[in-house]
């Protein structure tokens, strides 16, 4: 769970530390106070989007922290190669710089923000009020009921079978081309390969004949400082050379050896250096006679390279590229000119994929179909407990349209259709639901998906919109109920949903040397009888009110305590 949240300089919050508790928490306060600023904090330090414009102005960064303790065992840290602390818990920073650049540690340890937005969905979920916009979104109901089908392991297999199948249709598709454009086709490749053939490339040519041309280009250079190299070790019939003059010193010293120990140690060190004065006259007379130079040598590399040369604009930026260019061009002419039969194989290929891909796409149909009963019910039931009991719930299954009725996702169209009233038929949910009932089915949706997860803690902000009376009521026993298992992080305007929180925050606004700040307070009995009768009153608080407060914590107490 959430434990504690320390925000620094995020919009008009300048310092806060927010001890959040188990069970259900609670933000209240006036409009605009920042409550909806935590939780852009919040959304922050699990790895959201964030902007410069969220740094406090005249600060040089924003910060976030978040401990996290109580932790289950999470696939995130096997996969990532870290763990908690000692203790178990999980310390999350994320530093905003102004130039949109993020600094994110775990537990000390940096971490990038794509691994922090990985680890964040399996810590917390924030259901904000653009979700009600998404239920409203046919293309996102498939997903919500693969989410609680758990279909993900049917879904893979049939996108393994669907994506062979389009293989081949891109491969059939690429030799099916009328007369005219096939000759054109065939054209273009036969040149192309004559071209390459003629060629007669090896792999590395280019790079060989590069190397010679150096040599060749300064051969009058190297052929002189070899030839003087030469001279200098060797010497002529005029003058000796270093290895003959060491031979000589060696002679002198050998014979002074046998008079001189220290004598005879230089000459064996002269015997040593005379051999390899002698061995690098060889080498070098050898290094000589390789520059055997062709008369227009030269001359013939350059020609060959500006060939080379030409073919690469075309054909490839190295030697192996063209190659390979070729190799391909001669697969495509073939199958072109032999592609009636290339067809004929590919369809049977094709046909074969197809079954297997439809074969896969019904086993995901009737595991969705298992799931939308399931869903079905769990969503009427969650209903009934939100002051909706005669609501209809549904998931409408339709076949996919196309040529195969086939598409990345399976088989099916999928729809959520609800009735309110009872005799009306079933509607699609964004042409009848109206706010308070679409907050409610969004509520009730995102409890039964929770069931299946291990993330411990739930956000949500401002979902009650549009709930007033006893639907509110209801809401806020969900919530509750929700509460027991989970740790739930609730920005409100309801008293209900305040009254029931087990820890009540409030969120206040002012001015301190001519700057906007906001604070964070955790209330106790009287402070809470206050927040819940200004929620109720508005700035008129009267003594009616906070005796209706105070009704309203009681009320709470006694449902939480009946569901203990």
């Amino acid at each position: 769970m959430l434990s504690l949240l320390h925000i620094e300089n995020i919009a008009v919050i300048e310092s806060a530390d927010i001890q959040f508790d188990q069970g259900f928490n609670t933000l209240t306060g006036e409009t605009g106070a920042g409550k909806s600023i935590v939780v852009d904090a919040i959304g922050a330090v699990i790895g959201g989007r964030t902007s410069r414009d969220l740094i406090r102005t005249g600060a040089k960064s924003a910060l976030v922290n978040a401990l996290f303790t109580a932790l289950p065992e999470l696939p995130w840290f096997t996969e990532n190669g870290l763990t908690p602390d000692e203790d178990g818990n999980l310390m999350i920073q994320r530093e905003i710089q102004p130039d949109g650049r993020n600094v994110c540690r775990l537990n000390g340890r940096p971490i990038t923000v794509a691994q922090l937005r990985t680890l964040g969905r399996q810590l917390l979920n924030i259901h904000g009020q653009h979700d009600g916009q998404q239920l409203l979104d046919e293309s996102c109901h498939l997903d919500y009921l693969d989410s609680f089908g758990g279909t993900a392991p049917q879904l893979e297999e049939y996108r393994n079978a669907f994506h062979a199948f389009n293989a081949i249709r891109r491969e059939m598709s690429a030799l099916e081309m009328d007369e005219a454009e096939k000759a054109r086709r065939i054209d273009s490749l036969t040149f192309q390969i004559g071209e390459l053939e003629r060629a007669e490339l090896r792999p590395g040519e280019d790079e060989e004949l590069t190397q010679r041309r150096e040599l060749l280009r300064n051969a009058g250079k190297l052929i002189d400082a070899v030839e003087r190299a030469h001279f200098a070790l060797s010497g002529d019939e005029s003058q000796e050379g270093a290895a003959s003059l060491i031979e000589e010193a060696e002679d002198a010293m050998v014979t002074a050896g046998d008079m001189s120990p220290q004598a005879a140690a230089l000459a064996a060190q002269l015997s040593e250096l005379r051999a390899n004065a002698d061995d690098l006259a060889e080498q070098v007379r050898d290094l000589r006679g390789e520059f055997d130079f062709e008369p227009g040598e030269l001359d013939e590399i350059e020609s060959r390279l500006d060939v080379i040369y030409r073919l690469k604009k075309k054909y490839g930026s190295t030697v192996e590229e063209m190659l390979d260019y070729l190799e391909r061009s001669r697969r495509e002419l073939d199958d072109i000119q032999y592609s009636t039969d290339t067809l004929a194989r590919l369809e049977k290929r094709r046909d074969k994929a197809l079954k297997e891909a439809q074969k896969k796409a019904q086993l995901l149909s009737q595991a969705r179909v298992q799931a939308g009963e399931a869903l079905q019910n769990r969503i009427q039931t969650e209903l009934a407990q939100l002051d909706m009991p005669k609501v209809r719930f549904q998931a409408e299954f339709q076949p996919k349209g196309g040529e195969f009725g086939l598409d990345e996702t399976g088989m099916d169209e999928v729809q959520f259709l609800m009735s309110a009233n009872v005799g009306e038929d079933l509607k699609p949910i964004q042409k009848i639901a109206s706010g308070g009932e679409l907050a409610r089915i969004m509520l009730a949706l995102k409890n039964v998906l929770a069931e299946n997860d291990q993330v411990g803690t739930l956000v949500f902000d401002e979902v009650d919109t549009g709930v007033s009376g006893r639907a509110a009521q209801k809401v806020a026993e969900k919530l509750a109920d929700v509460a027991r298992s989970k740790q739930v992080l609730c920005v409100t305007h309801l008293p209900q949903l305040a009254a029931m929180a087990d820890t009540h925050f409030s969120v206040e606004k002012g001015e301190r040397k001519g700057r906007t700040f906001t604070q964070v307070e955790t209330l106790d009995r009287q402070r809470r009888k206050e927040e819940l009768a200004r929620l109720t009153s508005g700035e008129h608080v009267t003594g009616a009110s906070l005796e209706s407060a105070g009704e309203l914590l009681d009320a709470a107490e006694r449902y939480k305590k009946k569901k203990r």
